[in-house]
């Protein structure tokens, strides 16, 4: 048999640089088999078969955050999630510390399987991912320095104050909040989280700091730096409609049977005396839940 010439062998080099190369695109990268991308039903077939579901949290009290005394993923939105799987037959939940920013694109991502963080449902979210129906819904509140030296007690007052800066956490309601009540854009100071936000409203970096209500009180409970909640406070008002939050959680978009499922068991769990005294350690009261109002509603228009 001749032996090939220099650009025969050239030629299968090449040949078979090429196919490891397409094997390498074509196969699925990390991930991407376990992720729930291979079709509707399949994440939660896949999690009921290893026992135990990955959720996107990022922290911020009493929503989800892991308790330093224990180190368990708890809050309002991790321990909704243990009850809802268990009868879903998925007797585990791990959590994934991340950014609340990053929560939508790690989802999307893969690298988890659902966002259990409180994550108000807006319909800019909604063309990003599905989200369960609410589990609870919740005013707006200011952190301030002791004694709210620039008396803000809106979103209007930080507008209208010279020099007032608001300060709101990465990826959070609050900035779209700010800039649609009109506050500039040098006039919003952004943090990576609500511990950055108090330490920034304590030094000065933020005159006040947006947060929900819950989350404002659960702040002031563990700091002792100087600061206090604005009282009173005026609820915010955007055409006509006064904003509440309503939290809820969400999923990929391809995981809409899996999303199905979970609101099926959260039906039959929102408001039930065993939810009531899940939530009540976390200062969730029954003024709080959120009565009717849908994922499709609070959508608008968008894919619940």
């Amino acid at each position: 048999m001749p032996r090939p010439s220099a650009r025969q062998l050239l030629a299968r080099t090449v040949a078979l640089a090429a196919a490891v190369l397409l094997g390498v695109w074509l196969w699925p990268r990390p991930g991407e088999l376990d992720s729930g991308r291979a079709g509707e039903g399949d994440t939660l077939q896949r999690i009921r078969a290893a026992g135990i579901v990955r959720v996107g949290f990022a922290n911020e009290a009493p929503y989800a955050y892991v308790d330093t005394k224990t180190g368990r993923l708890t809050g309002e939105a991790p321990e909704l999630a243990r009850l809802v799987f268990r009868q879903l037959g998925v007797p585990e939940i791990q959590g994934v510390l991340t950014e609340f920013g990053s929560l939508i694109p790690a989802l999307k991502a893969g690298r988890f399987d659902v966002i259990a963080a409180g994550m108000y449902i807006t319909p800019q979210r909604c063309r990003e991912i599905l989200f369960s129906n609410p589990t609870y819904s919740i005013g707006e509140a200011f952190m301030v320095p002791a004694g709210n030296p620039l008396d803000l007690h809106s979103y209007e007052d930080v507008r209208d104050t010279p020099g007032a800066t608001l300060g709101v956490v990465t990826g959070a309601i609050q900035l779209q909040y700010a800039r649609a009540i009109g506050i500039p854009d040098d006039r919003i100071v952004i943090f990576p989280g609500a511990p950055a936000a108090v330490d920034g409203v304590a030094a000065g970096r933020a005159s006040a700091y947006a947060a929900t209500a819950l989350t404002v009180n659960d702040l002031l409970s563990k700091t002792s730096a100087p600061l206090e909640r604005a009282m009173p406070f005026e609820d915010l008002v955007i055409d006509g409609e006064v904003m509440k939050g309503y939290g809820a959680f969400g999923f990929r978009k391809q995981d809409a049977a899996f999303r199905e499922a979970f609101n099926a068991v959260l039906s039959t769990t929102i408001g039930t005396p065993v939810h009531a005294e899940l939530v009540e350690p976390f200062g969730f009261t029954r003024d709080m839940l959120p009565g009717q109002v849908t994922a499709a509603e609070l959508c608008k228009g968008e894919a619940p």
